[in-house]
């Protein structure tokens, strides 16, 4: 594969790479945030619409008994009634019947219209006998709900005479008279004369329009259905439907039987349409039936729909204008990155004065690079240029090593001609110093090696100067076989010679000491010199070198870059100098 490709390849790879970034930082939690905010959105709006129905059902609840306490107020008002009582015990004792009735169905006509939805006020004697007011038959022999509930004349009176609680009993078949017709249900009371409250005088049944339970349950809509059962599982109330008086469950349904035989009478009704009902329901402590409210949540389900997809819409429309806005960034970036990498692809072929042009539209970060890519071809550029010319300088200054030690044999063979011995031995000396120097000068070498030929260098330097210093140098014979890099040390040594003990009238001492120090070899260079001033010992130390022409300095410089560059972190120069004292320099290098 061509370079060329392999840069598309990486090009696109980049821009997979912060597409995939996007989307997995952006476009999913979007996602996520749009996700969960519909479903929290859809679960506080199901927990509001269920808070206002069971608010709606409590109101009715107590709609209902403040209804029904109203009415049994007129129940009072007949089974307290001192006339009432007379006449009931005249009738149980077979006193003027025909009267008598006459006189108790015209008293429970005065308080017949005391209340809406009143149907029609009776009363059952401890004799049996039935006197009442009827306001769908107007007649004096027959009422008109006797006939439509299940229990006889005799199972209501003694149902009812049993205690001295209010009953209240469900509708039965639906009441029709001509035009009219209702389902009626009714409230009994025992009859009690407060002058003997054990006594049995009668009953009083109040038959109430069940049309009153409906307008408390409120109207009925499409949206939802109030309507009420009984402990039993009777329905007591429940608009458009035919299954009021019936029976939808047995006593002993559980629950989810109950619900379902709930959801199964408000579909019935045809009121709620075929959605989905959610059903309701509130129990009535003092009558004991359940008041139940069907919803159809069709509507709210639609709703939440619309604002789905209205919300799935924004943040397609987001996602789609912060993808185009991605695209165009990234295809910005990579053709940035293309115009720098163009530029790097030339200076790889030799072109080094290829430069990255300035770009005000590109990126921070890969301006910085594009800075940073000419800055280097800028040193890369002087580097070759300085290479160039020390190459030249080498090309003019070499001369045949072999032509160094040959004429340097004839000068020794004439000295010892001469009988010039002292001079044979410098010449000797220093023809192995240079053989030693110039033979692969950054070699490895054992510390022997490097420990004699320092010795000689040395030698060459005490005759030079006349012998005007001492010197020592010390190595542990553990350290002798351990390979150390030709040269390391000449440079200081050299340092600490010819500048060192310049101007110093004292005796010159030299010591260079080679110790082991755990995986370190340990050297010291030490002389009684005229020292160096502390700051620039300390600029030593901290890699700093001032510009100067002073080849001491610079080889002391380049002493401790080729350590540095050996060695590399591990290890150490130390240079520690007081003037008028003397120097120290200790070289740390690890032991291989």
């Amino acid at each position: 594969m061509s370079k060329k490709s392999l840069f598309k390849l990486d090009r696109r790879s980049i821009r997979i790479r912060l597409v995939t970034a996007f989307i997995v930082t952006s476009v999913i939690p979007i996602l996520l945030i749009n996700i969960i905010s519909y479903y929290n959105t859809s679960r506080l709006v199901q927990q509001n619409v269920e808070r206002m129905t069971r608010a709606n059902l409590e109101q009715t609840k107590v709609s209902l008994d403040v209804w029904l306490d109203s009415y049994e107020d007129i129940l009072f008002q007949v089974y307290t009634d001192d006339y009432i009582v007379e006449l009931v015990d005249k009738i149980n004792a077979g006193e003027d019947l025909a009267n008598n009735r006459k006189l108790l169905r015209k008293t429970l006509r005065g308080l017949f219209y005391t209340k809406d939805y009143v149907k029609s006020i009776s009363v059952i004697t401890e004799s049996g006998e039935l006197a009442f007011y009827d306001q769908l038959t107007a007649s004096t022999t027959s009422t008109s709900w006797m006939d439509s509930i299940a229990m006889s004349q005799e199972e209501l009176y003694a149902g009812i005479s049993r205690d001295n609680a209010t009953h209240i009993f469900p509708a039965g078949d639906k009441v029709v008279f001509g035009t009219n017709s209702c389902y009626l249900f009714h409230i009994g009371h025992r009859i009690i004369d407060y002058r003997n409250v054990k006594k049995q005088c009668g009953v009083v049944m109040v038959s109430i329009d069940e049309a009153l339970l409906e307008e408390i349950c409120s109207a009925s809509t499409e949206k939802g259905l109030n309507f009420i059962i009984d402990e039993e599982g009777t329905v007591i109330s429940c608009a458009h439907s035919e299954a009021v008086g019936e029976s939808i469950y047995h006593e002993d349904a559980d629950s989810r039987e109950k619900e379902d035989a709930w959801r199964r009478l408000a579909s019935g009704t045809g009121l709620l349409g075929n959605g989905e009902l959610s059903i309701y329901s509130v129990h009535d402590e003092k009558t004991g039936w359940e008041i139940i409210r069907a919803t159809n949540q069709e509507e709210l389900v639609q709703g939440l729909h619309q604002q789905q997809k209205l919300l799935v819409s924004i943040t397609l429309l987001s996602l789609l204008a912060i993808l185009v806005i991605m695209v165009s960034q990234v295809t910005r970036m990579t053709g940035s990155i293309k115009g720098v990498v163009e530029t790097m692809r030339k200076a790889g072929k030799g072109d080094l004065t290829v430069r990255v042009m300035p770009d005000d539209t590109r990126p921070t970060e890969i301006e910085i690079i594009a800075e940073e890519f000419n800055s280097a071809m800028e040193k890369l550029k002087q580097s070759v240029e300085k290479q160039k010319n020390a190459e030249i300088a080498a090309l003019e200054a070499q001369i045949n090593p072999h032509f160094i030690y040959n004429t340097l044999d004839t000068i020794n063979w004439m000295a010892i001609d001469k009988d010039e011995y002292e001079i044979s031995g410098m010449i000797a000396t220093l023809a192995g110093i240079l053989r030693y120097g110039i033979s692969d000068s950054n070699g490895v070498v054992q510390i022997r090696e490097e420990v004699d030929w320092l010795k000689q260098y040395v030698f060459l330097q005490q005759t030079k100067l006349k012998n005007a210093f001492e010197c020592q140098i010390n190595a542990q014979p553990e350290l002798l076989g351990l390979p150390i890099h030709k040269l390391l040390l000449q440079p200081f040594v050299e340092n600490a010679i010819l500048h060192g003990f310049e101007g110093v009238e004292r005796k010159y001492r030299l010591l260079v000491d080679m110790a082991r120090d755990g995986d370190f070899v340990r050297i010291r260079i030490e002389d009684n010199g005229c020292g160096i001033p502390g700051e620039i010992a300390e600029e030593i130390n901290e890699g700093i070198f001032r510009k100067t022409d002073d080849r001491n300095h610079i080889g002391m410089e380049n002493a401790i870059t080729r350590i540095r560059m050996y060695y590399g972190n591990q290890a150490r120069v130390r240079v520690e100098s007081q003037s008028g004292v003397g120097t120290t320099v200790e070289v740390r290098i690890p032991i291989s």
